[in-house]
């Protein structure tokens, strides 16, 4: 058995009654939708034509929500129906950033992700779901599509049906007949904030924002500049709002006229300063690590090790249970985990890492050798792990494209060097103890800013699966980041360092360009964790 659906495009008239009942089957508070429909105009005046799309949880066979979820609190019933518990959701968004179809929201009122579950509740009573039942077109056909003499697998296997993103991999089972590409792909049309035919957020300052980090249409900047910003609760003069010419203009192409509004970033600062902590947790270990054949660990090398890598830890951790919208239950990860989950995997490995550096800790304390190589040996790997697991999470984000770079993993690992590295190259000039660190530590942060700028350069300039990558891209080097990027990331974070570490040793002491190296490098690597993730999710995805 496989539940599914089909829209019927041929017969949507867009009266919204499919929204309208899903709001009032559920109590769908204001501001969110299970179900909505996307319209999207065509052509010039007076050959146009409006398409409806009605978007919703594809209930996908292998749906990356699920997998992604670290509590269970999505999972796929028997019947193929992906439905959401929510006194498990922790809140952690992550199944919106592995959704490819933007079909999940977090509730306001509970705080915890929602979204289409196929009104369950009326499917084990024998009912259809409720937008199927008001639709007064038939446009909505629900059913198993594994029952051949059933309407919808009949229509499945008759009309030519389509997907939205088939090459995701998820199987949905959501199909539309007649789709248009310009409607189903989210890429085809410009997204706004306020439209000239309803208003649904404040203002378009995000979109002008928005706009600079993709290519486009100098009209529709010049439109959305054009908007008057309305009084709180007011609605916009939509002849004020798009002067005539810049509504021909506008028919000139595919444009939405109508769509739901915008997420926003849902991973923001909370993420990227984790990701940063994380790096500098792990990373100091491993550079010391990595350093040992040159240089054996001391008691005030590990001792820093340890304090460094447990501090940061836990300002990682903090973080974390800070970007949930249910903080209360983040031990849910750990105690209700689902392990084909990244984020329950790091977590462990996090736990695992914070073990190991207490033990090592309290080698040093007690003066115990087998509790300190024991406690050393067993962070080795865990700091690896640590540094990289992010790496895999971002991977199960399906809605991201840029986020499946094959090299994400090793740029992480860099990173986390890098930042292993400059603290230790500092700690060298400001503790006497550790005078000898200087030049090892000097020599690896240079070679792992080598070979982060390789890597960056790679994962940049390579061949790009998709558009929405290409978009990702343009948006970090020539849109809306590139000062970020070319300012902040290259020429603070690696290009100065490595040309004070190549030029300064034979002109300066250490104790002045050291520790400006490590800053410059800590502060470049701040801003390449934020465009990282941030820009990602600048893109659409319904």
């Amino acid at each position: 058995m496989r539940y599914g659906f089909v829209i019927d495009n041929r017969k949507c008239i867009g009266c919204h009654a499919c929204t309208v009942a899903c709001k009032s089957e559920h109590d769908v508070p204001l501001g969110v939708n299970r179900t909505w429909v996307k319209q999207v105009e065509k052509g010039s005046f007076p050959n146009t034509r409006r398409m409806f799309s009605v978007m919703r949880c594809n209930h996908c066979t292998d749906a990356p929500c699920v997998t992604i979820c670290p509590t269970q609190a999505l999972f796929i019933r028997a019947d193929g129906i992906v439905d959401f518990d929510n006194r498990r959701c922790i809140g952690c968004k992550s199944c919106m950033q592995a959704c490819p179809y933007d079909a999940l929201y977090i509730d306001p009122e509970t705080h915890t992700a929602a979204k289409c579950n196929y009104c369950a509740h009326r499917v084990d009573l024998g009912l259809q779901p409720a937008c199927v039942i008001v639709c007064p077109e038939h446009a909505i056909l629900s059913g198993d599509l594994d029952d051949p003499a059933s309407e919808i697998a009949q229509t499945v296997a008759r009309e030519q049906v389509t997907v939205r993103r088939a090459d995701k991999g998820t199987r949905p089972n959501l199909f539309y007949v007649n789709g248009d590409e310009s409607s189903l792909n989210p890429s085809a049309t410009e997204r706004s904030e306020s439209y000239i035919w309803n208003s649904q957020s404040a203002g378009v300052g995000h979109f002008a924002r928005y706009a600079q980090s993709r290519p486009v249409n100098p009209d529709v900047l010049d439109l959305a500049s054009r908007f008057t910003m309305p009084e709180q609760g007011a609605l916009p003069d939509p002849v004020q709002a798009a002067p005539t010419r810049q509504v021909e203009v506008l028919l000139g192409k595919a444009r939405r006229v109508y769509d739901t509004p915008d997420k926003g970033l849902l991973w923001g600062r909370e993420v990227y300063t984790y990701v940063w902590t994380k790096a500098l947790s792990s990373g100091v270990v491993l550079a010391m690590g990595l350093m040992g054949p040159v240089l054996l660990p001391d008691a005030a090398a590990e001792g820093l090790a340890v304090a460094v890598g447990l501090v940061f830890l836990l300002l990682t951790g903090l973080l974390l249970v800070a970007d949930l919208d249910q903080p209360r239950r983040f031990l849910y990860v750990l105690f209700r985990p689902h392990w084909k989950s990244w984020l329950v995997r790091g977590g462990y490995l996090i736990t695992g890492y914070g073990a190991a550096l207490a033990l090592w800790g309290i080698g040093l304390l007690l003066d115990a050798e087998a509790l300190r190589l024991t406690g050393r040996w067993l962070a080795y790997p865990l700091a690896f792990g640590t540094a990289v697991y992010t790496a895999f999470l971002f991977a199960q984000a399906k809605g991201r494209d840029f986020w499946q770079s094959p090299v994400l993993a090793l740029h992480m690992l860099v990173h986390a060097v890098m930042a292993g590295a400059a603290l230790l190259a500092a700690a060298s000039v400001l503790h006497s103890s550790l005078g000898g660190w200087g030049e090892p530590a000097a020599r690896l942060l240079a070679w792992s800013i080598g070979a982060n700028l390789l890597i960056t350069a790679a994962e940049l300039s390579l061949t790009h699966a998709n558009t929405a990558i290409e978009e990702v891209v343009h948006a970090i080097t020539r849109g809306f980041y590139r000062r970020w990027f070319w300012g902040g990331l290259v020429l603070v974070g690696n290009a100065v360092p490595m040309l004070v570490l190549t030029l300064a040793p034979a002109v300066f002491p250490s104790a002045i360009w050291l520790p400006l190296c490590a800053l410059l490098v800590l502060v470049g690597l701040w801003i390449g964790e934020r465009i990282w993730v941030e820009a990602p999710q600048r893109l659409p995805l319904s």
